[in-house]
């Protein structure tokens, strides 16, 4: 149990790390990252807001501030008005390959120190959310 304790630890120390160095947040790290894992580097904020399991206001405010900073932008659909495509952007795309050193890296060492009996306690509730959530950097 103790080795869970440390690794639930070691995430939200990741977090902060990550907004410390980044200036951004988790949610906006995958925001941008599952932006560039798109082969034309576009998304909606339906697929967002379904990638991120958020709702549709929070999705909203990840956008806004990723946009004021420059990462990402907004870029009207001529086909069809009621849409408005998001697409990273080369200062987003810069970010995201300064994020080298990720969180998958450190995860994944804290967990070939573990049993398998504590890998089993941490992908059951409540340290499940971490994984259903935050897989992507995983």
């Amino acid at each position: 149990m103790i080795s869970v304790r440390k690794i639930v630890r070691a995430i939200n120390l990741e977090s902060k790390r990550i907004e410390k160095n980044l200036g951004i947040s988790i949610p906006q790290l995958l925001t941008l990252k599952h932006l560039n894992e798109q082969s034309d580097y576009k998304s909606t904020m339906r697929r967002l807001k379904d990638f991120l399991s958020l709702n549709a206001s929070t999705v909203t405010g990840i956008v806004a501030r990723l946009e004021a900073k420059g990462y990402i932008a907004r870029l009207p659909d001529p086909n069809d008005k009621r849409s408005t495509p998001i697409v990273l952007t080369s200062k987003g795309n810069e970010l995201i390959k300064k994020s080298n050193e990720s969180l998958h890296e450190r995860i994944s060492r804290n967990l070939d120190r573990i049993s398998d009996e504590e890998y089993l306690i941490i992908v059951q509730p409540p340290y499940s959310y971490f994984f259903r959530n935050f897989h992507y950097l995983l």
